[in-house]
């Protein structure tokens, strides 16, 4: 990676988990797939993930067809944006799937384009063993830097054991890791096997747990390592939740890092707002039902804004749950300080614009 963007990357930035917008009949809907981009790096997110679960793991099928031009599509207007209005490059992130031959292909095709990082999701090879799936990671490695990804056993049905973890800090391509089991025990194993890895500074931590933002930036995580305490700090985080509000995602991160920089006492007011971004989490992620209305309930904040023209899924059994509207609808009037309604609003002309 490029030494400017690697250390972007260990710094810590907001990294939106990029959606799919869709047209009536379930084609790309390139008008509004741009606008989302474009509001991302508007508000200041260091970096785009695309490809990932809330873009839909259905476009990896070559049947859907959307794979290359969703990649496509995402940094070409990355880099108009940069070109047109001055802001930093982002860090382009692709969302990698598949046995390793698929993944070494979409790793290929993802380097090609220009993307910086592969997150690598390890759902297809369930079941292997562990240096099954070390062997995998390092062949893709071998073709992309990797961002190692924890993806929640409610969606991928794998626990991931510490000894998987330290193997992955091991391979020297593994730039970062995206933490997002929704388990605290699982959470510090990963966080362990980093510490205990000898690779700490060099691997960027990010949370990609969505019930648990605020916090997970917060900590900063002690182990003892042979006698001698190393210390973690998750720096930014890849999320779905950042999908939408990201303007306010933006300030929170700013905040949380200065507060870690200047080792202040964490505000109480900040640990409130822990609780109601989880609260906001819960209703958006659709938790009381398994998670089955997660991807819809982003897209129907981002759609109840204006930045999506409607709420589809290529997957028709990804929908909203039975009233999770009306819940998203009560934290949206209740909570409006986690939104960014406003700054959305102001600029949405702009990022529609062809």
């Amino acid at each position: 990676m490029d030494s400017n963007l690697l250390e972007k990357l260990r710094s810590g930035c907001v990294i939106p988990a990029h959606p799919l917008a869709l047209s009536a009949d379930n084609k790309l809907d390139e008008r509004h797939q741009k606008a989302l981009t474009r509001y991302y790096l508007a508000a200041g997110a260091g970096g785009v993930a695309v490809g990932v679960h809330t873009t839909q793991f259905a476009i990896h099928d070559p049947k859907v067809g959307l794979y290359h031009p969703v990649l496509e599509l995402a940094i070409e207007t990355a880099r108009q944006a940069v070109a047109s209005t001055g802001c930093d490059e982002p860090i382009m992130i692709a969302g990698l799937v598949g046995d390793t031959k698929q993944a070494i292909k979409e790793a290929n095709l993802a380097k090609e384009l220009g993307y910086h990082l592969g997150l690598l999701s390890l759902t297809a090879l369930r079941g292997k063993s562990i240096d099954a799936l070390i062997e995998h990671c390092r062949n893709v490695s071998d073709v992309i830097p990797v961002m190692g990804f924890y993806l929640q056993e409610t969606i991928s049905q794998m626990v991931l054991p510490a000894k998987f973890w330290r193997k992955l800090a091991a391979i020297p391509n593994v730039h970062a890791i995206k933490i997002a089991p929704f388990n605290r025990y699982q959470t510090l194993d990963v966080l362990e096997a980093v510490a205990q890895s000898g690779r700490s500074g060099e691997i960027a931590l990010y949370t990609g747990n969505d019930d648990n933002i605020i916090i997970d930036l917060l900590m900063r995580q002690d182990f003892v390592v042979e006698g001698r305490t190393v210390s973690l700090q998750i720096v930014g985080g890849l999320l779905g939740q950042w999908a939408c509000w990201t303007k306010t995602a933006v300030e929170h991160l700013e905040r949380i890092k200065s507060i870690r920089n200047s080792q202040t006492t964490v505000p109480l007011d900040l640990l409130s707002l822990a609780s109601q971004l989880t609260l906001a989490n819960k209703a958006i992620f659709d938790a009381d039902n398994h998670f089955t209305g997660c991807i819809p309930g982003i897209s129907y904040v981002l759609n109840s804004q204006g930045l999506l023209e409607d709420v589809r899924s290529l997957d028709p059994e990804e929908r909203l749950s039975p009233g999770q509207a009306e819940v998203i609808d009560r934290i949206i009037r209740d909570y409006p300080h986690l939104t960014d309604n406003t700054f959305v609003k102001e600029n949405l002309h702009q990022w529609l614009t062809d």
